[in-house]
């Protein structure tokens, strides 16, 4: 006798039920008027092209349409990549203190993809990471989805947000997997000196756990500081690292990203095993992009990324001198990247009761959007993208002057 149910009944999975975009929950109770009065500046969204004063460089699209023309980029890459590409990514990110080969590189779909495999890859059910906080929203839903615990160590905003080395020591336990380092930050716009890194990787070391470094923002850093990667650190603690075409080169919906793998001492040889398993799951980022790779990584000039930075370094100072200007606000000066986080002081407004009140009540009565910082586990601040166009972005400060005006005691 069947014991299948009488009625229909089909159930989310686990998986499914656990997956949660906290950022989502937030926004999606911002009201936007679409009549409002005032155009909507949204400084919420990470994506450089939304606005247009962020462009590709003509050479990467040139090689995009060189190989899609060839026809010999339509069909099924192999699922881990190319060789050639693979081997663009090794030899862009080789360096005498952290040595790649095409071996130690999969590729995945975006940074998103490839920090997917690098969890999926070194966490199990029932362990727990640790995470940045304020971090990137997309590692707790990775973490609570597998079901791993994610425990979230404090950045400090006094000291550039960088960890808190006595807090982020006192959540490691037998079931800790692995710590997540962002760098450069996002939220933050932090950029880690190369004591502090090696500050955490000897911690890492003491604790005999691996590290799973974000490094999608790696080289946009602005004027007196330099970019680190942690691999280059290290000859003991095993590293994961992940990055990706998005941000650097402008084109976050190309969707190519890499885990690249660090492992001196043969620590990872299960897990690089891991990963490419994973990998077999989906076939792989897209295959023109993959054919484009070389020339995109290694003939791109040098003269487009310069430009990047110096438009980033003009809307950071157009951002830090707007926020300055505004009473109950404080800017934490960002580093790199493409963000700031900006303090709100509640205790001097009075009728702003916290953070997510704060976005709400600007985008209302100004149309300006920015997400609050509980999108990212840290209340009382709100993250500003300083991508737009610096007139726009000097507009949103004015706006957001007035905002404050009419609310602050």
């Amino acid at each position: 006798m069947s014991s299948r149910p009488s009625t229909w009944n089909v159930p989310a999975s686990k998986v499914a039920k656990r997956a949660h975009n906290p950022i989502r929950q937030i926004v999606d109770k911002l009201k936007i008027d679409p009549n409002a009065q005032k155009q909507l500046i949204s400084l919420a969204l990470g994506d450089p092209t939304v606005f247009g004063n962020f462009n590709v460089d003509d050479s990467c699209n040139e090689s995009v349409i060189k190989h899609l023309q060839s026809f010999k980029a339509n069909g099924y890459p192999p699922a881990h990549g190319t060789e050639q590409a693979r081997a663009a990514v090794a030899e862009k990110f080789n360096h005498p203190d952290a040595p790649l080969t095409s071996r130690d590189v999969i590729l995945a779909n975006g940074c998103s993809g490839a920090l997917d495999l690098a969890i999926n890859a070194l966490c199990s059910e029932g362990q727990n990471m640790l995470i940045p906080r304020p971090g990137f929203s997309l590692y707790d839903n990775l973490a609570v989805s597998r079901f791993i615990e994610p425990r979230f160590y404090n950045l400090v905003p006094e000291r550039s947000w960088e960890a808190d080395l006595d807090h982020l020591e006192s959540l490691i336990d037998e079931n800790t997997a692995c710590i997540l380092v962002n760098n450069p930050s996002n939220p933050c716009g932090s950029v880690y000196s190369e004591q502090h890194l090696r500050d955490i990787l000897a911690l890492a070391n003491k604790h005999h756990l691996p590290i799973i470094a974000d490094e999608i923002y790696c080289d946009l850093v602005f004027a007196g500081n330099t970019f680190y990667p942690m691999a280059t650190l290290t000859k003991e603690v095993p590293i994961l690292s992940v990055g990706g075409l998005a941000k650097k080169y402008l084109v976050p919906g190309w969707r190519v990203g890499w885990v690249t793998v660090h492992d001196r001492n043969g620590i990872f040889r299960e897990v690089h095993e891991g990963i490419l398993s994973l990998s077999q799951l989906i076939l792989g980022p897209c295959s023109v992009i993959q054919c484009a790779l070389p020339d995109i990584l290694h003939n791109t000039p040098q003269a487009f990324h310069d430009k990047t930075i110096a438009q980033l370094e003009l809307n950071t100072k157009v951002s830090v001198e707007g926020i300055s200007k505004i009473p109950g606000l404080t800017a934490v000066i960002p580093q790199g990247a493409m963000y700031m986080m900006v303090g709100v002081n509640v205790s001097e407004f009075k009728d702003i009761s916290d953070d997510v009140d704060f976005t709400q009540k600007l985008v209302a009565e100004e149309n300006v959007l920015c997400l609050p910082g509980q999108c990212f586990g840290y209340p009382n601040f709100f993250r500003i993208v300083i991508t737009p166009p610096a007139d726009r972005l000097e507009e949103a400060y004015s706006r957001m002057k007035e905002f404050c005006a009419r609310h602050h005691i």
